[in-house]
């Protein structure tokens, strides 16, 4: 879905659909960040974005300290509730770009469809200020497509939205593409105008099945579609 900045607040505005329909992440993404960097109890760690909490369980159970920041006050209540069990766990109810955060004090922080909605400079260079030396940052997201084996669905979908989106936007349609390796190398590579080094970038994959009434109410957790 594209980004239509000044719609971040919608988001909280159904958090509690959020937190049931969107997804979390594969097990091989995680394995791939405890492979390159150790994370345990005495590790410091910011999640920017949390949202529904689809990418902290994980992070969590490493035993790290895990603060997020969060725009959504819903959201806030609802991690600090689904991770109760976890005293390692707090919530800061703020955009990132305005809470201060130490320097030089974090040895892991990451963000879950969620580090697009910050100013790209203001963003990594406040991440890059906030890391230990040696310490890791992570940016990674869903980025869902059709299915390629309906045809017919696809189309039928694009009538809708010529009809009711387009409209309500007043935009020409565009065509629907699939995140492709080379937007994946150019979005990593952004790291690198603000002193990051060693960078990597991967592409995993997975089939989600809905039925048309969880299709709908995902797309209800999407800015550009609560907005209409």
């Amino acid at each position: 879905m594209p980004v239509n900045k000044g719609l971040e607040w919608t988001f909280d505005t159904v958090a509690s659909t959020y937190e049931k329909l969107r997804p979390g992440y594969v097990d091989d993404l995680y394995k791939e960040i405890f492979d390159y960097i150790d994370l345990n109890d005495k590790s410091e760690v910011v999640e920017i974005g949390i949202g529904g909490g689809q990418a902290t369980l994980p992070i969590l159970k490493t035993g790290c300290k895990l603060t997020a920041a969060e725009y959504g006050a819903n959201f806030c209540e609802i991690c600090r509730e689904k991770f109760r069990e976890y005293p390692n766990f707090s919530a800061i109810n703020g955009k990132f770009e305005d809470i201060e955060f130490e320097s030089n004090k974090f040895d892991f922080i990451y963000s879950a469809s969620a580090f697009h909605w910050i100013p790209e400079q203001i963003g990594y260079e406040k991440v890059y200020s906030m890391l230990k030396n040696g310490g890791a940052f992570a940016r990674f997201a869903n980025h869902p497509f059709r299915d390629k084996f309906n045809p017919d669905l696809s189309e039928e979908i694009d009538r809708i939205y010529v009809k009711h989106y387009y409209t309500y936007y007043k935009t020409e349609p565009r065509k629907i593409v699939e995140y492709t390796e080379k937007e994946a190398l150019d979005r990593a590579m952004l790291a690198k105008k603000y002193g990051f080094e060693d960078i990597k970038y991967k592409l995993f994959f997975r089939t989600r099945t809905f039925s048309a009434k969880e299709y709908s109410m995902l797309l209800g957790t999407y800015s550009d579609h609560i907005a209409i």
